[in-house]
């Protein structure tokens, strides 16, 4: 793999600590700011909902621009939002300065997936995608329990700083280690088109049906597990007993957990998506009941929640493959989208889980919200499988080589 792959994947860590560490520092933050636990929970949805927006926006935006200079403008603003964070002094700016971070973010995202596909051949893609997602996979190993430990010790405007810090770096590595031009994209003859054709195209590309079922599963998925993980933290300490010492070790558990999901997705999922998504989405719906149930008992937590880190991500990577399999050429739109879906999960997730503990159905409610979600995110796998075979069948009938939807991209099924 090309070290640049290895540089968005550091990148990506350092964003996604800021984006996931919220759930080990939300009592403290709540404390200090005079909000309500659930009100501190929304500083993630915030996080999420500037992601859906920020994605395809930006990407349309930097369409024409080299990849590296959009990189590098995206993480230039992640650093000073994340300094204006840590100074300030209220609810309100903080939860400003994370949807403009999120904003950000969004773009790095969208931009840096689509590099990574170009960076690499074309039976790579689903490994580099993996390595690249994999970093926020690191940042719940190593970030979350990381940032909790910083902001249990040292405030949680310290946890703000090393992000800010971790960014910094990041972008020296991006001007290192990418290309600074942008290649051209085939227009109607081969050759790069305008910027009206440019934008034609990746509009084009949206239109497939299963790429919109793809949306819907990476809506779900990842935040079937988020619902429990945003509010896992006040879980420990408020239900199953753990002294707050102890929460950084169980989210570490949860980041090794996850790391080796991901790992495992990243092998599996290019030859098996469905039946990736479909092991992954079922574990979920066990650990997440499982929890809900067991929340009394640290015994029993201890041991689901890696279990939920793990099946949560192995779907990732088969999500991204679900998307890029159904878009060809032009795809820096419908990589940017897969983002906003990812984060529409998102924005829900945190929401209803404060939701539940609002209406008074205590800390082991946002885990049966995950359940439930997971099971949904189930019904879209099955539908997106049914698509592709009856798209098959199409194909047979026509006469025209039946080649599955899932190597539009140049991916394996």
């Amino acid at each position: 793999m090309p070290w640049a792959i290895y540089v968005l994947g550091f990148a990506i860590f350092a964003q996604g600590t800021s984006e996931f560490m919220l759930a080990g520092l939300l009592p403290d933050m709540a404390a200090d700011l005079g909000v309500s636990v659930p009100a501190a929970g929304l500083l993630i949805s915030a996080y999420a909902f500037g992601m859906v927006l920020g994605a395809p926006v930006l990407a349309l935006a930097t369409l024409r621009l080299p990849r590296r200079t959009s990189l590098l403008a995206f993480l230039g603003v992640f650093v000073l939002v994340h300094v204006a964070g840590a100074l300030t002094p209220g609810y309100e700016l903080l939860l400003a300065s994370r949807l403009v971070g999120a904003f950000a973010c969004a773009g790095f995202f969208g931009v840096a997936a689509v590099a990574a596909i170009d960076l690499v051949p074309a039976d790579a893609r689903g490994r580099a995608l993996a390595i690249v997602i994999g970093g926020i996979t690191v940042s719940t190993v190593l970030g979350v329990p990381g940032g909790t430990f910083i902001g249990q010790h040292l405030g949680w405007r310290a946890a703000f700083w090393t992000v800010a810090a971790l960014s910094a770096v990041a972008m020296a590595g991006v001007a290192a280690a990418l290309p600074g031009g942008r290649p051209e994209a085939p227009g109607p003859n081969g050759t790069g088109g305008t910027l009206g054709s440019r934008l034609r195209e990746e509009l084009r590309s949206m239109t497939a049906p299963g790429l919109w079922i793809a949306y819907g599963t990476s809506a779900l998925s990842f935040s079937s597990m988020m619902a429990t993980f945003s509010y896992l933290g006040v879980l420990l300490t408020g239900t199953t007993g753990l002294p707050e010492s102890r929460v950084p070790a169980v989210l570490a558990l949860f980041g090794a957990g996850s790391l080796i999901g991901i790992a495992v997705g990243g092998r599996v999922a290019d030859a098996h998506p469905f039946a990736t998504l479909t092991v992954g989405m079922t574990g979920v719906v066990a650990a997440s009941a499982g929890i809900a149930l067991g929340a009394g008992h640290a015994a029993a937590v201890i041991v689901l929640v890696p279990l939920l880190g793990a099946f949560g991500l192995a779907t990732n990577p088969a999500v991204n493959v679900r998307v890029y399999a159904n878009v060809g050429e032009a795809r820096t739109l419908a990589g940017a989208t897969v983002t906003s879906a990812f984060n529409v999960g998102n924005t829900l997730a945190p929401w209803l889980g404060g939701l539940a503990i609002g209406a008074g159905f205590g800390y082991r409610s946002p885990a049966w919200v995950g359940a439930g979600m997971a099971v949904a995110a189930l019904g879209t796998v099955a539908l997106g499988a049914a698509v592709e075979r009856r798209a098959a069948r199409r194909a047979v009938a026509a006469g025209v080589p039946a080649a599955p939807v899932t190597r539009g991209a140049g991916l394996g099924r």
